[in-house]
């Protein structure tokens, strides 16, 4: 025997338009006006979040959704655009896809059409007034949604977002409250449009936080153009300090050896008749100089020509130190007197070259313009500075205060927060005086 269950009974689905045929009483049927359209009014004692949102069944409904994601797509098409042209384009997007879904299922009244354009088309003022704007859309989008709810409020959401994006920080702090009673509001909404109006605030929450990521993103670029531009200055004043002090270098080594080795040199045929030995000593001293001044020149041209150096890396030749202070004055041909008063202070090695570079400057000048050769060159060591100072007893009105030597001893002082000074001295004769600072 066989049991025969009766099929369960099919269950149909129901369109959109037999829904709305099966609403309350209180939901009133479209009449026709004047001008031949549906005009979509209450039924006495309901409220107006309590309609119907007047949407066409079938292809109407299918057509008038793909306007409004049509709309959406040209949102984000005409958001590439920047300055006027952006504003233009994204103003005609968000107007036509306002007033897209209110033409495609039939002609609307022409004051729902208007609304329609107020609550869109002003948003292209939205950069320069963005509350203003989007308490103008605002306003006309609720005045527009008692008679036609949008598919979305696009311009309440433009102008959303643009206040996010452009506004300082207290609007954009008071616009947070205002999106929170619209999405509680929406949430709290009866009626078989709750859905909708949840998706609506959701939407300008959206909008706010795409806003605000937009700012970020800007802050961002701008934070890492400005962190560019330094690095590019930093670089920039690195290569022109590094060029001055190749500069310095080259003019002390050039100076210095050059002008010593003409010394040499005139002194070297007089002594030559008179003793050879000492004659003999002379050619060596010149040589000497003369390969010494060629091993600096050849480490400043590496260093013009080195394409890349690791940091901290010095540029140039060996830097010399204050050991060779006492060689350089030997070498000097002048009777240098050379002393040191305090205990010594360990202090870095480009320091201990600054120092040097302008004793040797110094020594060069009285050679050339002194007229004699007795030269007194003190260090004093204090818990605090370092004073460096060369003097002699010729003639103290020699000196051209604008040349180079001095730029580059000034330069040199500078560069490690001291100052020199150079003067002619209480007694006659010539001081160059320099301070560094060892705190």
């Amino acid at each position: 025997m066989v049991n025969v269950r009766p099929a369960p009974p099919r269950r149909s689905r129901i369109t959109s338009a037999q829904m709305a045929t099966a609403v309350s009483s209180d939901v009133r049927a479209p009449r026709s006006s004047p001008m031949g359209e549906p005009s979509w009014k209450p039924s006495p004692g309901t409220r107006p979040f309590d309609w119907t949102c007047p949407i066409a069944g079938g292809a109407d409904n299918e057509r008038m959704i793909s306007v409004g994601r049509a709309g959406g797509v040209l949102m984000l098409w005409a958001a590439r655009f920047s300055g006027l042209r952006g504003d233009v384009a994204i103003a005609a997007v968000t107007t036509a896809a306002t007033l897209g879904p209110l033409l495609v299922p039939g002609p609307r009244a022409w004051w729902i059409v208007a609304l329609g354009a107020l609550a869109s088309a002003p948003v292209y003022w939205r950069r320069r007034a963005p509350m203003a704007v989007a308490l103008f859309v605002g306003a006309a989008m609720t005045v527009m949604v008692f008679w036609e709810k949008p598919f979305l409020p696009f311009g309440p959401l433009v102008a959303v977002y643009t206040i996010a994006d452009v506004s300082p920080t207290w609007k954009r702090l008071a616009a947070i409250p205002a999106i929170a009673v619209i999405v509680g509001v929406s949430l709290a909404l009866p009626g078989e449009d709750s859905e909708i109006f949840r998706l609506i605030g959701t939407a300008f929450v959206a909008a706010y936080a795409l806003g605000t990521s937009a700012r970020a993103n800007r802050s961002r670029t701008a934070e890492l153009a400005e962190r560019a531009r330094r690095r590019e200055q930093e670089h920039i004043a690195a290569v022109a300090e590094e060029r001055a002090r190749i500069a310095r270098d080259m003019h002390d080594i050039i100076t210095h050896a050059v002008g010593l080795m003409v010394v040499q040199a005139e002194a070297g045929p007089v002594v030559v008749r008179s003793d050879a030995p000492r004659a003999e000593a002379v050619f060596d001293a010149i040589a000497d100089t003369g390969r010494g001044a060629l091993t600096e020149l050849r480490g400043l041209l590496t260093a013009l020509r080195a394409s890349a150096v690791p940091a901290g890396e010095h540029l140039g030749p060996a830097q010399p130190s204050l050991d060779g202070l006492a060689s350089l004055a030997e070498r000097s041909g002048l009777d240098v007197v050379m002393t040191v008063e305090g205990e010594r202070r360990r202090i870095s090695g480009s320091l201990e070259a600054a120092v040097y570079r302008i004793v040797q400057e110094a020594l060069t000048n009285v050679r050339k313009h002194a007229g004699v050769r007795d030269v007194r060159l003190q260090l004093r060591w204090t818990a605090r500075e370092l004073l460096v100072e060369i003097a002699d007893e010729g003639g103290g009105s020699r000196r051209d205060s604008g040349g180079y030597g001095l730029i580059g001893m000034r330069e040199r002082a500078t560069a490690y927060g001291g100052t020199l000074t150079a003067r002619p001295g209480q007694d006659g004769g010539f001081m160059v005086r320099a301070v560094f600072p060892l705190e």
